[in-house]
């Protein structure tokens, strides 16, 4: 009966128990199996035997870099072998380079070319129930050979029947409930991963995992891609006033949520080059000026290419940078993209103080830090780096110093703010790549003065006091219907508010007693003005000549001041 009700209990929590079984049995196999036991999770399927052990290695036995290796390898043989979902789930920790040593992450960074194709007859299915039709009456050409494959999809070359050379990515098929199956499987292992070990905790794995599938589902839908490219196309060719960059047409009345079909360019990618000699003045150039606009795209735009790596920007047959692929982006918000230019503007004027402020804006935490001790840990991580060029400074190195600090006093940084980082990375690895000397703070502090004077502007206060008043004018009408709620309920339960303030009467007394001297003083005031008013125009020259009614209103005055210095405390 207990066995029963466990497996009811497992297929409740995850759908696909056999699917559960199978990753279970890869990571046993691989070296993970005294982690699985020391989590219980071997426990959760009724009747399930791990595979005979793999020998093992102790951590105790290796140095750092070869423990970190070996997990790596570990992890990498173990994805591979799980498909595309866990394939993917491996290059997005691979550019975790915030949390993990670069020995793993070296390991994991090999599963960028290791996503195997789907067959071309496969794909043609695809196309053809995507498209309604038969691929002659859209196609005068496809080349079978896939010339990229990823995790989501595989992209092939084509011709149009007008004559037009596209690319067509083509999603796998199952793609999406396969993720979505493992999603919910690596969760359950993560969290009882977290329980079973503090330093997987520490990691905050389950959180890198939720961010993973959110990024993924965007991907998995080939519209949301094409509005990214529609949408950085129209932000770029706003500043780009030479138009040298080039984001490829898309042909919406071909795209679906399965297949993706954008504009052919014709070009070398950036990682084929090693030197500036072989790009030329004008690529250089016009590199160094794209690089410029993407940073404007970040911090003005707040919607940027989050995946510029040597693979996905080309110079194209004219000289023009060409950008692809546009299934990550970046997103910030008004508000973030200020405390964005905010850090920056810390950064390059080495306000480490401000900086902390900022970083505590954004950041995660239970417990407020002490940040006079956050300040001296900062500026220790990052000062060494700042205004050093591309030749000078490690970006991966200054990012994981910043994040590890953060992490050491439990500050973390949410998602989209990682992405930003990443994103810096990859330009600045793209220029060590061919030698450029890319001083990525000495660009950004180009439009940093300019950003602050338009957060300062009379406009942007004009619409900041606009919100806040139309915030303010809401509240103001919610809050009497909520009291009146309020109040409705408590009479309906004959509730009754008591308040007891200590010695209450003895403070009461006292203000009674202080408003009481004030009015005989004022009275009295008045009483010694009236008795002056009847000897004004009297030419007094004894006592005997001021009127009686003056000494009767003085006696008067007198007789309240007597009674003011006379009344007794309480």
């Amino acid at each position: 009966m207990d066995l029963i009700k466990t497996g009811i209990g497992i297929s409740k929590t995850i759908k696909n128990v056999s699917r559960f079984r199978e990753i279970l049995t890869v990571l046993s196999r691989h070296g993970f199996s005294e982690l699985i036991v020391k989590s219980g999770l071997d426990k959760v399927i009724p009747g399930f035997v791990l595979p005979k052990r793999v020998s093992e290695l102790k951590r105790e036995d290796l140095s750092s870099e070869e423990w970190w290796q070996l997990f790596g390898l570990q992890l990498r043989m173990s994805f591979e072998e799980l498909g595309p979902g866990f394939v993917k789930l491996g290059q997005l920790l691979a550019t975790r380079e915030d949390i993990f040593d670069p020995a793993m992450i070296k390991e994991l960074k090999i599963l960028q070319n290791k996503v195997k194709g789907i067959s071309f007859e496969t794909a043609k299915e695809v196309i053809e129930l995507s498209l309604g039709k038969k691929i002659e009456e859209v196609f005068s050409y496809i080349d079978e050979v896939a010339i990229g494959t990823a995790s989501i999809g595989v992209v092939y070359k084509a011709e149009l029947l007008s004559g037009k050379k596209v690319v067509v990515k083509v999603k796998r098929p199952g793609i999406a409930k396969t993720i979505n199956t493992d999603f919910e499987i690596l969760l359950f292992i993560v969290h009882r991963l977290e329980k079973a070990s503090g330093e997987i905790r520490f990691l905050g794995m389950s959180k890198m995992i939720k961010d993973f599938f959110k990024s993924t589902q965007n991907e998995l839908n080939f519209h949301v891609e094409a509005q990214n490219a529609e949408r950085l196309k129209k932000n770029l060719e706003a500043i780009d006033k030479d138009k040298f960059l080039v984001v490829p047409e898309v042909y919406k009345e071909y795209t679906s949520q399965e297949v993706l079909v954008l504009e052919f360019l014709d070009g070398k990618p950036f990682n084929e080059y090693s030197s500036l000699e072989q790009l030329g003045p004008e690529v250089v150039e016009r590199l160094l000026k794209s690089v410029e606009l993407f940073t404007h795209t970040l911090l003005a735009d707040g919607f940027f290419h989050a995946d510029l790596h040597g693979g996905n920007f080309f110079v194209l047959a004219d000289n023009k940078i060409g950008l692809i692929d546009f299934g990550l982006m970046g997103t910030l918000s008004k508000k973030n993209r200020a405390n964005l230019v905010a850090i920056m503007y810390s950064l390059i004027t080495h306000n480490f103080e401000n900086l902390v402020y900022e970083f505590l804006e954004v950041a995660e935490y239970e417990n407020i830090p002490d940040h006079e001790e956050l300040i001296r840990d900062i500026k220790d991580a990052i000062s060494p780096y700042v205004g050093l060029s591309v030749k000078e400074t490690n970006m991966s190195e200054l990012v994981r110093n910043l994040i590890k600090t953060l992490s050491k006093h439990e500050l973390y940084l949410p998602r989209e703010w990682f992405i930003i980082f990443r994103a810096l990375i990859t330009l600045d690895g793209v220029g060590k790549s061919i030698g450029l000397d890319l001083n990525i703070f000495q660009i950004l502090e180009k439009d940093l003065d300019k950003l602050v004077g338009e957060m300062l502007s009379k406009k942007n206060a004009q619409e900041e006091l606009m919100w806040i008043g139309k915030d303010l004018l809401s509240s103001l009408r919610i809050v009497p219907k909520h009291l009146k709620w309020f109040l409705k309920e408590t009479s309906k339960n004959n509730y009754a508010i008591e308040l007891r303030i200590k010695e209450i009467d003895t403070l009461a007394r006292s203000i009674n007693r202080s408003f009481y001297q004030l009015g005989m003083a004022l009275l009295a005031c008045v009483f010694i003005l009236c008795g002056s008013l009847f000897v004004m125009n009297i030419n007094v020259l004894s006592v005997y000549d001021i009127p009686i009614l003056s000494w009767m209103f003085w006696i008067f005055a007198a007789y309240l001041i007597v009674r003011i210095t006379t009344l007794r405390k309480y």
